[in-house]
């Protein structure tokens, strides 16, 4: 049986998930937020960023149904839209690391949890 392609509506989507995951500021953030929820003011500090920078990328990301927010006050938090996007960026570092030189950061738990294993 052979692989049926996504409907259109689907593959521009996609695309568009791609757009906007293709800025390091906007990578650096779906990262941070892969491990929970965080305010502005958190994500800003992490990532080096201008607040005003990183709400312009969130709006961007929220516009994409990429995060969602809950408001606390005065305070927004951002937090994944789901665990699909988690993997997205996950994936994507990973990959990355394996077109460097030596074991990839993700692989380095595995490789010494087997060397004391043998040991």
């Amino acid at each position: 049986m052979a692989l049926r392609l996504p409907d259109d509506e689907h593959i521009d989507l996609a695309v568009e998930v791609f757009r906007m995951l293709a800025d390091p500021t906007r990578i650096r953030v779906l990262w941070l937020l892969s491990d929970g929820e965080r305010a502005v003011n958190e994500l800003a500090e992490a990532v080096g960023k201008q607040q005003a920078s990183v709400s312009q990328h969130l709006a961007k990301l929220r516009l994409a149904r990429l995060v969602l927010t809950r408001k606390e006050g005065t305070q927004v938090f951002y937090r994944l839209a789901d665990d699909h996007l988690r993997h997205v960026i996950a994936d994507a570092i990973h990959h990355a690391e394996h077109a460097g030189p030596g074991i990839p950061a993700h692989h380095r738990a595995q490789v010494a949890n087997t060397i004391e294993k043998e040991a």
